[in-house]
């Protein structure tokens, strides 16, 4: 299947985009847990470029192959802390609204605000929602793995 869209996107787009990366970044979430969970979220979208681009991400940032290959299946290993755990749900509950599932319950909130501070859930919650705005774009236009951003 080949990509809809050769040409680069709207500079303002992109320009919006990148600021809204740079205040996710900038919220003091630890940036292992943003890598985290924007893979979390982009497998359970099967958006291929996405897991692609974040599997590569957060090697440059130190994670381990160990711990990338088990995101999938975070709920069953050990290799994963009680915050990384809590922000994981998180993203899920926030990525799943489409399946019919409870969405964000009280449980995995009270979870995360336990780990996390209103400055870091923001950038938690807003890196999820972009994630999923990545990956139904990605979608649309057909966009193949193997780049990164």
């Amino acid at each position: 299947m080949e990509a809809r869209m050769k040409s680069p996107a709207n500079p303002d787009v992109i320009a919006a985009i990148q600021q809204l990366t740079k205040a996710v970044y900038a919220a003091g979430a630890d940036p292992l847990v943003l890598e985290l969970v924007h893979l979390r979220a982009s497998q359970i979208n099967g958006c291929a470029p996405c897991v692609f681009a974040g599997v590569a991400s957060a090697k440059k940032r130190g994670e381990t192959d160990e711990r990338l290959h088990n995101v999938v299946a975070w709920r069953e290993t050990p290799f994963f802390t009680e915050a990384e755990r809590a922000a994981l749900a998180l993203a899920e509950a926030a990525t799943r609204i489409q399946d019919g599932a409870p969405g964000v319950t009280d449980e995995i909130w009270d979870a995360a605000v336990a780990h996390f501070d209103e400055k870091q859930m923001s950038a938690i919650i807003l890196n999820v929602a972009l994630t999923n705005f990545f990956n139904r774009i990605n979608h649309t236009v057909r966009e193949q793995a193997g780049k990164t951003w």
